[in-house]
């Protein structure tokens, strides 16, 4: 099986990224973008996924982190997508309930080649930590966009913001892991009526 890896630089006016993605990892990760609680979401991504991550961000912060965030989604589906390739032998499908406590959230994703995001996640408070969590919309936006993939993000249940959020991000990195994962029964054959994904 050939690696499925992908190393991807975005540099623009408002930010210089570098995502390394390597899908069959074990789930190490690195991190450096300047915004503390992206990087605890993407180190739930990381483990949970059993994929290693590396992404380096110099964002203009001094603004707010809102092209910080929505451009790391960007960079980091533009990697998972080259990384993925041709989709051959894949489960395609993925789904994932994850608990915290009180907190549970279902994310559901089909590496369909169609960029989608349905995103119901109801948080009881504007900001964690000073992180405004309206912006992990214009994440996983930036990432259905730019990876091709259909996304389903529900939060159940919930009071603790903080739990509601990482409940998301485990549940993504579990979904992720699923979909990504080769079935010997479909060895070789893309997972589609059409022929192609």
């Amino acid at each position: 099986m050939a690696e499925r890896k992908a190393r991807v630089e975005r540099n623009t006016l408002e930010t210089q990224i570098t995502v390394e993605i390597n899908l069959d990892g074990t789930g190490k990760a690195c991190f450096d973008t300047g915004v503390p609680f992206l990087d605890h979401m993407m180190d739930q991504i990381a483990r949970h996924g059993l994929v290693d991550l590396d992404i380096t961000c110099k964002g203009d912060l001094h603004i707010d982190d809102h092209h910080t965030v929505e451009d790391i989604g960007i960079t980091l589906g533009q990697a998972f997508k080259q990384a993925v390739g041709d989709k051959k032998g894949i489960r395609r499908y993925g789904h994932a309930y994850v608990p915290l406590d009180e907190a549970l959230s279902r994310v559901v994703i089909d590496l369909s080649g169609r960029p989608g995001l349905l995103m119901d996640v109801p948080y009881t408070r504007a900001s964690v930590g000073g992180f405004d969590v309206d912006l992990f919309a214009e994440f996983f936006q930036g990432f259905v966009n730019h990876s091709m993939v259909t996304l389903h993000i529900d939060n159940l249940k919930g009071k603790n913001t903080h739990h509601q959020i990482e409940t998301v991000f485990k549940a993504f990195g579990r979904a992720l892991r699923m979909a990504i994962e080769m079935d010997e029964r479909m060895a070789g054959i893309t997972p589609s009526t059409k022929g192609a994904l």
